[in-house]
């Protein structure tokens, strides 16, 4: 390719050009403002709460082991079924 025949197209599409901008001669001093609204504040304080409680509830865990091990640990039927249906109810397709 020539090079004579790249600077027309390059003249063609204006690509070397330099383009010119506006320049303001006066600045406006404005000073932006940041405000949390104090529900966001409320949301901040739950989720900083919420993420320092561990995942697992140890203490619960121990008792069910507990009672695993000595034989005392009974779960109601009844109550399982409940938790299934209610489960079941709640799904949306």
């Amino acid at each position: 390719m020539r090079i004579d025949a790249y600077n027309a197209v390059s003249q063609i599409y204006q690509a070397n050009a330099v383009s010119k901008t506006n320049s303001v001669s006066k600045t406006q001093s404005a000073s932006d403002k940041f405000e949390i609204s104090s529900e966001a504040k409320t949301y901040q304080t739950a989720k900083a709460a919420v993420s320092a409680a561990p995942d697992v509830r140890e203490d619960k865990i121990a008792e069910i082991k507990a009672q695993m091990e000595a034989g005392t640990y009974h779960i109601s039927s009844e109550a399982v079924a409940d938790k299934i249906l209610n489960q079941v109810t709640t799904l949306t397709f």
